[in-house]
């Protein structure tokens, strides 16, 4: 297994919610949610790997409460397991409200990355 230089650290990122990424309940729409899950996932397993990592598969995501239009969430990714040309990243998406500071555990999941060469071929990670 590698920690490459972001070793165990987490990777953080935070953006506010805008009605246009909300359904007609004013919540997070499930795709939205999953594309920054994923691109949290993406930045995790490169900065582990300092590899091209692309995604192979998204395991269960848990959708467990709602995210509001004019919150803020925070996804943190966390690198749970590497193989020869994988690394698993487990994703946490975090709902704040901008206020008050009440934060909540929206949504959990499971990314499996693979490095690839330019040519978009699997190679092996150190």
């Amino acid at each position: 297994m590698t920690n490459g230089a972001n070793g165990s650290n987490p990777t953080r990122m935070v953006q506010m919610v805008f009605p246009d990424q909300t359904n007609h309940y004013g919540t997070l729409f499930g795709g939205k949610a999953l594309e920054l899950m994923d691109s949290c996932a993406f930045i995790t397993a490169t900065r582990h790997c300092r590899e091209n990592m692309v995604t192979a598969s998204s395991e269960r995501v848990d959708f467990r409460v709602p995210v509001h239009a004019g919150e803020l969430v925070e996804l943190v990714g966390r690198v749970a397991e590497t193989g020869k040309s994988s690394v698993t990243v487990e994703v946490e998406l975090y709902a704040e409200e901008l206020l008050t500071g009440e934060r909540r555990l929206c949504t959990k999941g499971e990314f499996v990355l693979v490095a690839v060469n330019e040519d978009g071929e699997t190679i092996p990670i150190d």
